[in-house]
């Protein structure tokens, strides 16, 4: 079913390495063409320049997705590059771990701007154009931890997940007639991710936890296979773990 990857535009936050960057890569050989957005603008660009030499077609923006206007700046990016968007996938994220007790209200902060605004902000920016062409894909990254609250230390960031899941099935039921929706959730999974933690005992305890990850092309694939169903099928859920993990 490669054949329904091929020629579509998928936007992709959180881009510029992990799972954002392994997915481009993966849906661009494919025959996406693929727009990238994060705030590290080189690793965008030097993501882009290999997936052309390699013949896929890629751009790249500078996002911070706490902003509602760099979202939708990426978006326009990829409609006036590529003349449609099809697929938006909301990566990127922030796991700070910590105990409630230590009352990291910075840190709460930026994960509610980024897991749960930033996926906002992404649908506000391409729902209008979706509804307008009927038809779309919006695939939100969540967690196993939105699945199971991960404490102590991860009671916000499982909250934060939590509400990915729930918003993108309240939007499943709003508007699948016609937008297909699929919230992921990983597990272990290597990334970026284990590194955001400020807390010193919760990092230790979040980096012996990830020995057991996967890799993260494991995530990359089943993207592909959400997206490569032909368009009356939905997958609407995928939760995907290192075989060996408990949680």
């Amino acid at each position: 079913m490669e054949h329904n990857i091929k020629g579509k535009v998928v936007v992709i936050t959180g881009a510029s390495s992990g799972l954002g960057e392994t997915t481009a890569r993966h849906l661009a050989s494919k025959g996406a063409s693929v727009v990238l957005g994060a705030r590290r603008i080189e690793n965008l660009e030097k993501i882009a320049k290999e997936i052309r030499e390699n013949g896929g077609k890629a751009e790249v923006l500078k996002t911070d997705v706490t902003k509602a206007a760099d979202v939708k700046a990426l978006v326009d990016k990829a409609v006036s590059a590529f003349g449609k968007i099809d697929v938006l996938i909301n990566n990127a994220g922030l796991m700070a771990i910590a105990p409630l007790s230590e009352t990291k209200v910075e840190e709460w902060d930026k994960m509610i701007d980024i897991n749960i605004k930033g996926v906002l902000y992404g649908i506000a920016a391409v729902l209008p154009i979706f509804q307008n062409q009927s038809s779309g894909h919006i695939i939100n990254l969540s967690s196993v931890a939105g699945i199971k609250v991960f404490s102590p230390g991860g009671t916000v960031y499982s909250g934060t997940k939590y509400a990915v899941r729930a918003i993108t099935e309240g939007l499943r039921h709003e508007v699948g007639g016609a937008i297909r929706t699929t919230s992921i959730e990983p597990g272990a999974i290597e990334s970026e991710l284990k590194h955001g933690s400020s807390h010193e005992e919760s990092s230790a305890h979040v980096k012996e936890f990830y020995k057991q990850a996967i890799p993260s092309d494991s995530i990359a694939r089943a993207i592909a296979y959400a997206i490569e169903q032909p368009d009356d099928v939905d997958v609407n859920e995928i939760v995907i773990r290192p075989t060996v993990q408990e949680f």
